[in-house]
């Protein structure tokens, strides 16, 4: 089914599997976890979606084609990407995060999106993996699901408004390793604070930026 999705088929499925085995599984049954995957999908794809955005907008100044990265490469718009391809329900989760509803959790579909980007570079090459991966991109793309990562746009608002750059801090964290929830809290001006939770602190950072934006609107 991902496969067909993808539209690539692997020469070494195990890589597959392994980009699917969330760290929680991996810890129940000693094998590897895609956290290797991740590291070098993250990067990898960092590079193609610098050079869709490129190619698509040509006129566009470098602060703008940075700003508008700044929303692609962030794990709301990969948990999107990894929700296209249907791959919740193939993950391999721990009991705990199979019961917490890991198979929904943004940071988890985010980094197993990483992970099949880093699986698919190590099976095919660049060429091959580039082709499919910006392709999944300008997809995405056309579909509108990306958007502005909320901690960019409080900080230009911050900047425009108070001459100052927003502060983020965790100020909860509770569960096992593998089933992380953090809280933070960011500060923007005397008085107007923004807090929100998330199975990461880059999770938790957005949607606390995304609180404040809210009070400031």
């Amino acid at each position: 089914m991902i496969e067909r999705r993808l539209r690539y088929r692997f020469a070494n499925p195990a890589l597959l599997e392994t980009a699917l085995t969330h760290g929680s599984y991996a810890n129940e049954f000693s094998c590897e976890s895609n956290e290797r995957l991740e590291f070098l999908g993250d990067a990898f794809l960092g590079c193609v979606v610098s050079r869709v955005l490129y190619d698509r907008f040509p006129s566009r100044s470098e602060g703008g084609l940075s700003k508008t990265r700044s929303g692609v490469v962030s794990g709301a718009a990969f948990s999107k990407c990894a929700r296209a391809l249907g791959l919740g329900g193939h993950l391999r989760l721990g009991r705990g995060e199979e019961r917490s509803g890991g198979r929904e959790k943004e940071s988890i579909l985010a980094a197993a999106f990483e992970a099949l980007a880093g699986a698919v570079y190590l099976d095919a090459g660049y060429p091959r993996a580039f082709e499919t991966f910006a392709a999944l991109v300008a997809a995405a793309l056309e579909r509108g699901d990306f958007s502005p990562d909320a901690r960019t746009e409080l900080q230009e608002v911050s900047s425009r408004r108070f001459g100052r750059l927003p502060s983020y801090r965790v100020v909860g964290e509770e569960g096992s390793p593998h089933e992380r929830t953090f809280e933070m809290e960011v500060s923007v001006s005397a008085g107007v604070t923004g807090r929100g939770r998330g199975g990461s602190r880059k999770e938790a950072g957005r949607a606390a930026a995304r609180d404040a934006l809210g009070k400031l609107d």
